[in-house]
């Protein structure tokens, strides 16, 4: 029987804010266990919380990035389940009434546009953290994390592949990250996703029986998750059983999924709206004012760069993989250099710098304003590109200017016509076989002799000049 699968993603952001949600601890990663912890956060008798306005903005700004209609009430609802690092026994929420609903993301996984429906965005806190002892059976909790603001941005089941399921993602990852509201940092958990996969025979309505899949912690991981659980539960109903609606985990290193428990449903949370927060009005006035402060994205802003600076498909979206990248190159480009061959700077040296130091782009001692200068000099015939990509890599270490560093290293290019004549006589007469075959139909040799020029002038002539000398002088008779 032939089937296909049916996805839906719940992705899970940590929004960059410097406090929690309900409290004014901070939300920085990385700190010591439980410093960052009040009698809010920890779930103290008596205490109450207070929402973080920011968190709210947040929420609206992905909510409008993404076409939701923002409700002007939500509500906040306790999620009731017991875990170690639960110290309340509940998980502020929201379920009824959420702040937003019914977007959409565009996505391609290499079959054309498809549109992926979103059901809800919601906010919610975080849960804390354990961390198992390998050498003893002991488990701590670090309540850090307890309370860090989240949005639960989930989507329809819409999905019918895991590459379009990563491609989901990507573009849900790019949006928050244009949107400067999480770092999106999977590593540290700041970027999340569960999901929902069940298969039908193709062509039936009604969907086949769930399983949630997490622990998946790369966009890859998502992918090869999905793909096993795919094959899997079509293994299942081709055998003849049933798939169980569970919880399953994915393990990187073993390439499949376990089963982890029973999948809960949500009259298993037992949710009821929070006794201690009001329900939560936003106006239009607001709405308004978060609308006309959303940057450009990266799919408006990889399509304007493809008009205004004719970049190709391919260089837009490598410049618009990031808010970083695409920042440091308009910043370039602002400056007065032709846009492509910044693009190319960008993509290649530039990049190559940051993919080697494992730093952002924004790091890289060479600054927009440090390369426009370098490829002024280039535009001046002051240097040539491969002179230029000596000056980058020697401005990496040193802050000079790059028309300080050509000075004192002795790097102008030659341009003296009379010397550059010289020494393409000087190579001509020491390759007289070379310059015979040349002649008799072997142009390619051109190279060669090319080579050898810009080798005795340690990289200094002008290509330009050379190439012209050379051809005036091997086609004579």
């Amino acid at each position: 029987m032939d089937y296909e699968a049916v996805m839906g993603l719940e992705v899970h952001a940590q929004l960059s804010t410097e406090s929690k949600i309900f409290c004014g601890c901070s939300t920085r990663f990385g700190a010591p266990q439980n410093s960052h912890v009040c009698p809010v956060c920890m779930g103290m008798p008596g205490v109450l919380p207070v929402l973080n306005r920011q968190v709210v903005e947040y929420a609206m700004r992905m909510a409008l990035a993404t076409g939701c209609r923002i409700n002007t009430q939500s509500r906040f609802a306790r999620k009731n389940y017991f875990y170690p690092d639960l110290p309340k026994g509940y998980q502020i929420s929201q379920y009824e009434l959420p702040i937003a609903e019914h977007g959409a993301a565009v996505v391609d996984a290499g079959q054309g546009p498809r549109t992926i429906r979103i059901l809800r965005i919601h906010m919610e806190e975080d849960a804390g953290k354990l961390t198992h002892d390998p050498g003893r059976p002991v488990s701590r909790v670090d309540l850090n994390r307890t309370g860090v603001p989240l949005i639960e941005i989930v989507s329809e089941p819409d999905i019918r592949s895991p590459a379009e399921a990563a491609a989901y993602l990507r573009e849900i990852h790019s949006i928050l990250r244009f949107l400067d509201i999480c770092d999106g940092n999977m590593e540290e958990g700041s970027f999340r996703c569960d999901a929902n996969v069940s298969v039908r025979p193709r062509g039936q309505e009604e969907l086949g029986t769930r399983a949630e899949l997490k622990n998946m912690n790369s966009f890859r991981n998502v992918e090869r998750a999905l793909d096993f659980e795919i094959e899997r539960q079509i293994a299942v109903l081709t055998d003849g059983g049933k798939v169980i609606q569970e919880t399953r985990l994915w393990d990187a290193d073993a390439g499949r999924t376990a089963a982890m428990r029973g999948k809960e449903e949500a009259h298993d949370y037992r949710y009821f709206p929070d006794p201690d927060l009001l329900p939560l009005v936003i106006d239009e006035e607001w709405i308004e004012r978060v609308r006309a402060s959303l940057p450009e994205l990266a799919r408006e802003k990889k399509d304007r760069l493809m008009v205004e600076h004719g970049l190709s498909d391919a260089d837009a979206s490598v410049i618009t993989a990031s808010p970083e990248v695409a920042a440091y190159y308009e910043a370039a480009v602002a400056l007065g250099p032709q846009a492509k061959t910044v693009c190319n700077w960008v993509t290649g040296a530039v990049m190559g710098f940051a993919n080697a130091s494992g730093g952002p782009v924004g790091e890289c001692p060479v600054t927009p304003e440090r390369l426009a200068a370098l490829l002024a000099l280039m535009d001046q015939g002051v240097i040539s590109g491969k002179i230029a990509k000596t000056v980058f890599d020697l401005m990496l270490k040193d802050s000079r200017t790059p028309a300080g560093i050509v000075e004192e290293k002795g790097l102008k290019q030659v341009s003296d016509s009379g010397a550059i004549e010289t020494v393409v006589d000087e190579v001509l007469a020491a390759n007289s076989k070379e310059v015979e075959a040349f002649r008799g139909g072997k142009t390619k040799l051109m190279g060669f002799f090319v080579g050898q020029v810009m080798q005795k002038t340690r990289g200094k002539a002008n290509p330009q000049a050379v190439n012209q000398l050379l051809k005036e002088k091997l086609e004579k008779p």
